[in-house]
């Protein structure tokens, strides 16, 4: 273990990021308030751009003040949605916006969320940064993503087995803690997508996060005691994203440009996004829903009426 966690990570974090994705994040990025940009997620692990973006923009202070500003230290994120032409193609991007000292207490696991380090210990590009200071801010704070969610690990996981065991332990119980689109598959997925990653990190950041543990032909055993436990985050962690979405239907950027991209993306009816529903997204919803289900049913007689070949 010659090289440590905090070094592995940065070198993870700094690894090229691909180009039309490192611009899109230039064009998001305002250079007084912000930090740095993460990018991370699904289509970080396919490549496919056509996809959302996820981005985790980490800013100095906090996004907004006032009473929103309230909410917002508790609630975190912030999310937008945000679309641009880059290189002669759309990109779209889901993005979530808190402050890197909410982030770094976060992913210390100092509190009952469970989003962050889970998230975190996931494989993430540095897309933009302020400069050398905020970056190695970031990947502090990333490296105790990676620490907290290994002692998870370790507490969920098995007596003894393979890395990919307590990975997968760790995936499927957090995801389970969510509200999540995903079906219970995607947490096997995440851990399968990375194996030799995976292998590599846990025991590095076992020894780092003061873990202890044997290791023989690749068989990890941690010793269980002194462990975190997970019950009270797990039984919180619905209740906490149910506040998050009601939160997000109030303040999510875009809301109506994100909605209407995902009704044709799925179902391959084009909804018009007029100027009432970009301001209204919330009232709008139920038109919206008639319309895509008249929508639905004239495909449905349309392919009815056809006759038989």
């Amino acid at each position: 273990m010659s090289e440590t966690l905090q070094t592995l990570v940065g070198r993870e974090l700094g690894s090229e990021v691909p180009a039309p994705v490192k611009e899109l994040a230039a064009t998001l990025a305002d250079p007084v308030r912000d930090a740095v940009i993460l990018y991370y997620g699904s289509t970080l692990r396919s490549g496919d751009l056509s996809g959302i973006l996820d981005f985790y923009r980490l800013t100095h202070r906090p996004h907004r003040r006032g009473i929103r500003g309230h909410i917002e230290r508790w609630l975190w994120p912030e999310v937008s949605y945000h679309e641009a032409a880059v290189e002669g193609d759309t990109l779209r991007a889901k993005v979530a916006t808190m402050p890197l000292a909410t982030f770094r207490r976060a992913a210390e696991g100092r509190g009952l969320d469970t989003t962050i380090w889970a998230r975190f210990v996931q494989p993430a590009q540095l897309a933009w940064s302020a400069g050398p200071e905020a970056t190695t801010a970031a990947g502090q704070a990333v490296t105790e993503a990676v620490k907290t969610a290994a002692r998870h690990a370790a507490a969920l996981g098995p007596t003894a087995g393979g890395a990919g065991a307590f990975w997968t332990a760790l995936f499927r119980r957090t995801y389970a803690a969510e509200f999540r689109v995903e079906n219970g598959g995607r947490a096997d997925q995440i851990a399968a997508a990375a194996e030799g990653r995976y292998a590599a990190i846990l025991p590095l950041a076992w020894a780092e996060a003061g873990v202890r543990f044997s290791e023989a032909d690749g068989v990890l055993a941690p010793v269980k005691t002194g462990l975190p436990r997970l019950s009270v985050r797990a039984a919180l962690g619905k209740p906490l994203n149910l506040a998050r979405l009601a939160k997000a239907a109030f303040t999510f950027e875009g809301a109506a440009r994100y909605a209407a991209w995902k009704i044709e993306r799925h179902t391959g009816i084009a909804i018009p996004l007029t100027p009432f529903r970009e301001r209204h997204p919330i009232l709008a919803a139920p038109g919206v829903f008639w319309r895509l289900r008249r929508a639905q049913a004239e495909a449905r007689r349309g392919r009815l009426s056809r006759p038989y070949s």
